[in-house]
């Protein structure tokens, strides 16, 4: 398996797919990243030379991704909390966040159902 940004790549997949194990490089990324490195984007990762995996990585570098990206998602989402804005409330309580309906689907969210006993004679 080749290295790239410290995450192992699968080798028997296309470049272009394996780029996508990468965390915050999608498909359009991947694709960028090979135009500027200037490789193929059909060429399978065990097929690459080391030159052609250092351009890779070289560019990739440039990208934001895996810890740094996942630090700074949380930190935006920390501060929605702080700020105390409607978002930010909606990922305090556990809720969707995005304007969905709560009444029938919103299990993900909200966890499993807790059942509410009833009134006692």
């Amino acid at each position: 398996m080749a290295r790239v940004l410290g995450i192992d790549i699968p080798k028997d997949k296309r470049v272009v797919t394996s780029l996508t194990y990468i965390f915050g490089i999608g498909k359009t990324t991947s694709k960028k990243i090979l135009e500027a490195a200037e490789v193929d984007e059909s060429t399978r990762v065990k097929d690459l030379s080391d030159d052609q995996i250092n351009a890779i990585r070289e560019e990739a570098a440039k990208f934001s991704h895996e810890g740094d990206l996942r630090r700074e998602v949380a930190f935006n989402i920390k501060r929605l909390m702080e700020i105390n804005c409607y978002r930010g409330q909606r990922h305090k309580k556990g809720l969707p966040v995005r304007g969905q309906k709560t009444k029938n689907n919103a299990l993900t969210r909200k966890g499993p159902r807790v059942a509410i006993a009833g009134k006692k004679k």
